[in-house]
């Protein structure tokens, strides 16, 4: 037979850190709060950089954000008010002229990282402490 002791030291402390962890990946955790921060600031980065005509494009980008995804679109609805024309039309024209004019494609490219990390930094503070 094995006379064995066996002592565990931190059991507490590591279900501690486990309940953090799992809270912040919960819906409205740091994890929702993260896909808000990104959603809404790529939206208002996508506002910034759109070029201004009558500003009916600027005007119609939208977001929406659930607790596990941020859409961000160009409104179906909206209309050019000098032209009567449809906003989506041509949006999806002005951002195939690519460049400075591709609006969501310089969001992510310029921006992305940027907007990641602080994405990250949102759900490891509410996850590790720091």
């Amino acid at each position: 037979m094995f006379d064995v002791k066996l002592t565990i030291t931190g059991l507490q402390q590591a279900q501690q850190k486990n309940l953090m962890r799992i809270a912040a990946l919960r819906p409205g955790g740091a994890l929702s709060q993260a896909i808000q921060y990104g959603s809404l600031e790529a939206h208002r980065t996508a506002v910034t950089i759109t070029h201004v005509d009558t500003g009916a494009l600027r005007a119609s980008h939208r977001v929406t954000v659930s607790n596990t995804r941020g859409v961000i679109s160009i409104d179906p609805g909206a209309t050019n008010p000098r032209s009567g024309q449809q906003v989506a039309d041509y949006a999806a024209w002005e951002h195939r002229r690519g460049g400075s004019h591709a609006f969501y494609q310089r969001v992510e490219q310029e921006h992305g990282q940027r907007i990641g990390r602080q994405m990250g930094q949102i759900v490891r503070v509410q996850m590790y402490g720091s």
